[in-house]
Formats: structure tokens, C-alpha cells, sequence
């Protein structure tokens, strides 16, 4: 007789999709069994994932049992105007207000009007009516619905409507915080309809999981149901080690988006390859993932083209090989207020990669406390270009001496493992 707690896991990413959405609960379900409970995944039939990776699929726990269902994908008729517009708009990139182009103008209006929360709000109503019956048959207590995308937060909405269950909201991002978010062109109606399902959410559900401190600040504003911070993590990973590159390689891992875009790093690259022959001979901007091309145009306005290695993307595998071979990792994030509640999921196999970390963003960031907490890098504001300057030539040094290394503490905290133990508890206690 099976004794583990059974709980559904709603979520729109799961292998072969790509990219960081998908690892977090890929993780979480893998370790799940460990503490007493049987996870069951209701994904989507027919996603349309802008990011895939076959590999991912080995990953999968053999004891998680994933359920499909059908839905309407509306990005598959908005690839019929444009293929990679719509590929990029569902992955996040979005261009820059000036430069866009009137199809993604009409696409990103259709976006944020006509399908509240999100493109995936057509999945709400058939999976409501397939997964009342499923929860049922298997006697399940629990369900847990992870977003982005925040249309899947309606599906446990209605759910705990009629159905007597323990929910649990999973924020990865935040909702209508999150900075996209703006660059929707909502009307009055459709950003007030936004914080309407947003509250009704944080308030209908019995615990909201969160991926920082901030985003349980703003949410506590908004709810008094109880909130716990689950950051992301990461895995140990089997992988084939390669050796440190040659070059003095400073690797970004991930979507370099188009207001990710530090001027104050490309000016000093610059100055340091026109200053210094030794840094000009030996340096090399590694990019791995897609880069906005307004990040590729200041790349190339500061004269770095020849530099660039941009292998695009690659498999989860092949990144953790090339991030722990690279001799500097970079981390960006966008210089706004609402970032500082974004800790990038790629900062936990970073700090793990035994390579020092370059990061800038705005001050009092979550991810800023974590770098600083477990010695795992620099960290810079977007106004401090000659420190950040000065720490680039201070690591060339190191380099040249065989000398550069990470030293990071207090790393445990973080990982999939004990991650997951805190998420059972939840789970169990209910």
C-alpha cells in the first residue's frame, strides 16, 4: 500500500521545455518522494515552448506521474504574422519601445488586453472540469499551481471553489510587479483586471510560496494568508568537467534581455582592451543564450564584436559545462526598482561553479544580499564603473597569475535537496 501524501502539481513548463522556468519544479519533484509525498504533474499536450531541451526529458523522476491535457495555444496563430516575433514575445525578450516594430506593437496590445492573466487563460476552464474528476479518482488533498504563466493560479482558483482542498500558490516571478509586466500597453481595465485576479489569488489560496523576501513584502501588503520564501537552487549535477578556458573568458548564461544592457561593462571592456595589450590579446566575452539585439548593437558600439563568442543556446548540460570552465561569470539585472525582487535562478550554479561572479544591478537587491552573504562574487550598481572597472583588471591579474578562484560560504542553504525538505514540510503540515 502506497503511504505518501499525494499532491498535484499544476505547471505549464516540464521537459523537453528549456530554459529556467522549467527546473525549479523538475527539481523539486525529483527529491519529493524522499520526504513522504507522491507528486503527480498536469502539464499542457500541445505546449508551445519557445525553449527546448531534449536532455531535460532524462531528468524526469520515475516515480512522478504526469497527466496531459489539451489546450489552445494561442502564440501557434500569432506565429503566422511573425514565427520568431511571437518565439521571442512568449520567451520575454522584448524590444525596446523605440525600435519595435508595428506587428509586435499590435502583438504585445493583444498580449496584455485580450488575454488576462495571460495566453494561457484558454487552459482554465477544460482543465478545471478534467482535474475535478482526476483529483477525485486519486483521493488527492493537495494541489500546487505554479506561475508564470499566472493563468494557471485560475485553474487552483476555481478548484478551491468547488473542491474541499489545501492549496498552494507558487510564484517563480511576480505578477503585475515584475517589469515586463509595463511594457504590455494595458489599458485602464485590462491593469485593473490584472490586480483583481492577482488578489483574489494571494487571498483564496491557503499558502503562497515565494522565490525572494521582496515579493513576500509586496504580497503581504495584499493577503494575510501565510507566505514562505522558497528561493530556487541547485542540483549536483553529473556532468563532464572540462578544463578552465584558455582564454580570460566573462560568461553570461541565459536571455541577455534588451534592458539588461550595462553600458558601464561595456565601456570598461573597452578602455581595458584599448589600455592594456595583454587584456586585449587575451580576453574573450562569452554569451550563451539569446541576446536582445539591442544588446548586440552596444556590443558592437563599443568595438567588442571581435571578442564575442555568442554560442546561442545550448542544452542545461552544456551551460553548467561552459559556466564552470569560464574564468568570470556575469550576472545582470535590470536597473529598476522592480528587479530588486528577482533573484536569477542561474545565481545558485553560479555560486556553485567554483568561479568568481561580475554582478551589477540596482542597490538593495535579494540577490546582491545572497552574492555578499556567501562570499560568491562582486557586486556593482550601475553608476560605479571604475570599481567595476578596477575588479575586471584585478581578476585579469589573478588569471595571469593562475590565481583566480571562487571562495564561497554557506552554500548548503541552497540546495535542491534542503530546498525541497522546507517545501514537504509545507506540504505534510497541512
Amino acid at each position: 500500500m502506497n503511504n505518501k501524501k499525494q499532491i498535484l502539481i499544476i505547471s505549464y513548463y516540464w521537459p523537453p521545455a528549456g530554459g529556467p522556468g522549467v527546473q525549479r519544479w523538475l527539481k523539486f519533484v525529483k527529491y519529493l518522494p524522499e520526504f513522504g509525498v507522491e507528486p503527480h504533474v498536469y502539464i499542457p499536450e500541445n505546449p508551445t515552448y519557445p525553449l527546448q531541451d531534449e536532455k531535460l526529458l532524462s531528468e524526469v523522476s520515475d516515480e512522478v506521474i504526469v497527466v496531459k491535457n489539451k489546450i489552445f495555444e494561442p502564440y501557434g496563430l500569432a506565429s503566422i504574422f511573425s514565427k520568431n516575433k511571437a518565439k521571442k514575445i512568449s520567451s520575454g525578450i522584448i524590444p525596446n519601445r523605440k525600435r519595435q516594430t508595428f506587428i509586435e506593437k499590435v502583438m504585445l496590445w493583444i498580449r496584455g488586453n485580450l488575454f488576462i492573466p495571460d495566453a494561457r487563460v484558454f487552459w482554465v476552464k477544460p482543465s478545471v472540469k478534467f482535474l475535478k474528476k482526476y483529483i477525485r479518482e486519486h483521493q488527492i488533498d493537495t494541489i500546487i499551481t505554479t506561475g508564470p504563466p499566472h493563468s494557471l493560479h485560475l485553474i487552483g482558483l476555481q478548484l478551491k471553489k468547488e473542491l474541499k482542498i489545501n492549496w498552494i500558490t507558487d510564484f517563480r516571478d511576480p505578477w503585475t510587479t515584475i517589469g515586463y509586466h509595463k511594457q504590455l500597453k494595458l489599458s485602464n481595465w485590462a491593469a485593473k483586471k490584472h490586480k483583481a485576479f492577482e488578489k483574489e489569488v494571494l487571498n483564496s489560496c491557503d499558502t503562497c510560496i515565494v522565490t525572494s523576501p521582496t515579493t513576500k513584502q509586496e504580497f503581504s501588503i495584499l493577503t494575510s494568508k501565510p507566505i514562505e520564501v522558497i528561493t530556487n537552487g541547485y542540483d549536483v549535477e553529473k556532468i563532464i568537467k572540462k578544463p578552465l578556458d584558455i582564454k580570460f573568458t566573462l560568461a553570461h548564461i541565459g536571455s541577455f534581455l534588451s534592458e539588461r544592457n550595462p553600458q558601464i561593462l561595456w565601456q570598461s571592456l573597452a578602455e581595458l582592451i584599448t589600455e592594456n595589450d595583454d587584456f586585449s590579446n587575451d580576453f574573450e566575452l562569452k554569451l550563451i543564450g539569446a541576446v536582445s539585439n539591442e544588446v548586440l548593437a552596444s556590443i558592437s558600439n563599443h568595438g567588442l564584436t571581435s571578442f564575442m563568442n555568442h554560442l546561442g543556446y545550448v542544452s542545461h548540460d552544456v551551460a553548467l559545462q561552459e559556466q564552470k570552465s569560464s574564468q568570470v561569470l556575469l550576472l545582470v539585472e535590470i536597473d529598476s526598482e522592480e528587479t530588486k525582487c528577482i533573484i536569477p535562478g542561474k545565481l545558485f550554479e553560479y555560486m556553485v561553479s567554483e568561479r568568481p561572479i561580475l554582478a551589477i544591478g540596482p542597490s538593495e537587491t535579494d540577490f546582491e544580499k545572497i552574492i555578499k552573504e556567501t562570499n560568491s562574487g562582486v557586486f556593482f550598481n550601475y553608476f560605479e564603473k571604475e570599481a567595476l572597472k578596477e575588479y575586471i583588471l584585478k581578476c585579469f591579474n589573478f588569471y595571469k597569475e593562475n590565481n583566480l578562484k571562487s571562495y564561497p560560504v554557506g552554500l548548503q542553504q541552497f540546495s535542491r535537496k534542503n530546498l525541497t525538505k522546507k517545501l514537504a514540510s509545507l506540504i505534510t503540515n497541512h
